[in-house]
């Protein structure tokens, strides 16, 4: 990333501690002057602001911590005017409070302080505008389709562990991928085993045969269903009772999200499918469109991170030890970074090194060959071709080629 800078031609810094509705800031002349100042989170204190610091907005250096989303809207204003934004790390932050002030006390106007001291030290970042970079669209559906994924598992887990385990606990065993479809809709129209036994076993494969789609062995199938529906140790409910109609509007919910959430892959298809970063990272082994999607959508331009460990740092891949005196402490994963980024990663890792052949799933091998049943082992290697998948992944973008297999054995590395 962007190495921290110190710009000392910059004539007024300003540190500002962002909140939701108001925010603390603190401006510092190159004459040592201070000034404290509080300002509305609305357009009139933005400008109050501008107009406070008695300069150009050209000769106005702006740096906050990261807040929610809080920040964006100060921070896109301010840059408009001409004013250099920058941001600047919370446990950065965090530290230096406690070593300037000794306690953990903390409060909205110290915070600026803090926010100002870090400034005056050069440790800062330049703030990486999701609009102003045109990955606004892109974030906002990778963010959605998280959101809705989210809520689907959630509804998934209420579905098994408290509805069919009421009302028809033996379905499960017939649910075998989040994406059939086919199974919402046959318990909407044979919630619980009494609608299945009511009909005789002919006239339910009769009912049911469009209802469960294109299967291998229909017939055998749904007799098989009936027979399990006959054994069931499920709750004897009344069909139209309100808590079997709550199941149903618990599986209605599903589908719905179902829905949404192949709307949103369609939509991010189409939005980017023609960019080249995407259609690189698809080469990829492990890496699909949605993951393709997440990957650009936290990261930005992978091409601002000057070398590969810069973007290591970025998603939290970087190793970190505590070392004292004679004491070495352990190299581990720091885990300061972006953390939807990592989880991205992780998943590439995992289908990768179930393909057949790839350097990945090679990769794997060699590090869990000495104790192929430790799960520590199998836990570190599946990090390991991670960072190797993130470094391959920014390498791809930077020097813009695509992913070609077994490429270090062809270069003797």
């Amino acid at each position: 990333m962007a190495d921290n800078v110190k710009n000392s031609s910059v004539k007024v810094m300003i540190a500002i501690d962002i909140a939701k509705t108001s925010h603390d800031a603190v401006i510092l002349w190159p004459s040592g002057r201070t000034k404290t100042f509080k300002l509305p989170n609305t357009l009139v204190g933005y400008q109050n602001l501008l107009h406070a610091a008695e300069a150009p907005a050209e000769d106005i250096l702006v740096a906050f911590e990261p807040t929610a989303d809080f920040h964006r809207n100060i921070a896109y204003w301010l840059r408009s005017q001409g004013a250099l934004c920058h941001m600047v790390s919370s446990l950065a932050c965090a530290r230096a409070r406690e070593m300037l002030f000794k306690s953990w006390d903390k409060n909205d106007k110290k915070d600026a302080r803090v926010i100002m001291y870090l400034m005056q030290q050069g440790m800062m970042q330049p703030f990486y505008d999701p609009l102003v970079n045109e990955m606004l669209d892109i974030q906002e559906l990778a963010n959605t389709y998280y959101q809705i994924s989210l809520a689907r598992s959630r509804c998934q887990h209420s579905l098994f562990n408290h509805y069919l385990t009421l009302f028809f606990p033996e379905m499960e065993r017939f649910f075998n991928s989040t994406r059939a479809v086919w199974f919402c809709r046959f318990l909407l129209k044979f919630p619980t085993p009494l609608s299945i036994t009511r009909y005789k076993k002919t006239t339910f494969v009769q009912r049911a045969w469009e209802v469960v789609g294109r299967k291998v062995a229909k017939q055998r199938f749904l007799e098989e269903m009936y027979e399990v529906a006959e054994q069931s140790i499920a709750l004897p409910v009344p069909l139209n009772s309100p808590a079997i109609a709550t199941f149903k509007l618990q599986i209605r919910r599903y589908l719905k999200l179902t829905e949404q959430r192949q709307q949103i892959e369609e939509a991010a298809d189409q939005l980017i499918s023609h960019r080249d970063d995407y259609q690189r990272l698809r080469t990829l082994p492990g890496i699909g469109p949605i993951i393709a999607l997440v990957i650009i959508a936290e990261s930005g331009d992978l091409t601002r991170f000057c070398h590969y460990r810069q973007y290591l740092s970025f998603c939290g891949f970087n190793l970190s030890a505590s070392q004292s005196g004679k004491q070495q402490g352990h190299y581990r994963l720091s885990k300061r970074g972006n953390a939807r980024l990592r989880y991205a990663f992780w998943l590439a890792a995992t289908v990768a090194i179930r393909q057949r052949e790839n350097t990945f799933r090679q990769k794997y091998e060699r590090y869990i060959r000495a104790t192929p049943d430790d799960p520590d082992i199998k836990r570190k290697a599946r990090v390991a071709v991670a960072v190797k998948l993130a470094r391959v992944a920014h390498a791809l973008i930077k020097t813009g080629s695509d992913y070609r297999g077994y490429y270090e054995f062809g270069c003797e590395t």
